[in-house]
């Protein structure tokens, strides 16, 4: 798999979290695209068509379960992965009923992130072919 072509959208209100996770993804040769709340997420989600999206849950005005709602409108098939700091989150379950690939635990190593992405991607090729 060419990382190198591989669009991952991250969208995240903490600005630390998000060049965190965009220079790990980067450092493993993924292309990455960046939002600091949902509306500039879905913006993106249009705009460049990311083969894969990290999506931070709880966000001001407009959290990540309603981001993903609103970008399943215009995308159903890109995977998904939410992210948040809380084990027993209840917006992981409005999220869920969207149709997501995984969660990502803030406070878990990145290698975890990397797994999921893996995971995720190989899963959505197959459903393609």
């Amino acid at each position: 798999m060419n990382t190198r072509q591989i669009k991952v959208l991250v969208v995240d209100d903490e600005s630390d979290f998000r060049q965190l996770m965009t220079f790990w993804l980067e450092s493993k040769g993924y292309s990455i695209l960046s939002a600091a709340d949902g509306e500039a997420g879905i913006k993106l989600a249009q705009e460049n068509n990311p083969d894969i999206i990290f999506m931070d849950l709880r966000m001001p005005n407009m959290d990540g379960a309603e981001t993903i709602g609103r970008i399943r409108q215009f995308n159903k098939e890109v995977p998904i992965i939410v992210i948040s700091a809380y084990i027993d989150d209840p917006k992981a379950i409005a999220a869920m009923s969207h149709g997501v690939s995984g969660v990502f635990y803030k406070g878990t190593d990145f290698k975890e992130s990397l797994s999921l992405l893996e995971a995720a991607l190989r899963t959505h090729k197959k459903l393609k072919e």
